[in-house]
């Protein structure tokens, strides 16, 4: 099913519940890239993973929802690889922007109330700003 309107405007029915909390940019990359995807693919789970794929190139994860990052590009090694690479899957950091500087993953390691995050490696804190947002989120959806 699309997920925007005739007039273009995502629906919120059809959004992941994380993007249904976030800003209407990243509702609207979101859903367009979908609707483009699943025009030229056919597949709604090769759509999904492609809006996903554009979404992490502008927004980063944050909690329960997305915020526009301060600079374009990839989130993680995944999302920068192209083709059949891309498509071979692997992990990735769930919408945290791995390329983030240190500081920046501090901040909001300190937003998330993450415990230990001073003494923490920048690895450290991508896996848990990770799992702190997985947590946040399942308790949204609760």
């Amino acid at each position: 099913m699309p997920k925007t309107t005739k007039k273009g405007e995502p629906r919120q029915s059809e959004l992941p519940s994380t993007l249904q909390r976030s800003g209407k940019k990243a509702q609207h990359t979101f859903a367009k890239t979908y609707d483009a995807a699943d025009e030229q693919y056919g597949d709604a789970e090769r759509a999904a993973r492609t809006a996903f794929a554009a979404l992490k190139h502008t927004h980063e994860k944050v909690g329960d929802h997305w915020e526009k990052k301060d600079h374009k590009g990839p989130s993680d090694a995944q999302a920068s690889k192209r083709g059949a690479a891309a498509r071979r899957g692997g992990p990735t950091a769930g919408g945290v922007d791995a390329n983030a500087t240190k500081s920046h993953l501090m901040e909001l390691a300190k937003r998330l109330d993450i415990r230990g995050r001073s003494r923490m490696s920048k690895v450290e804190l991508v896996d848990a700003i990770r799992k702190a947002n997985d947590r946040a989120t399942a308790r949204s959806r609760a």
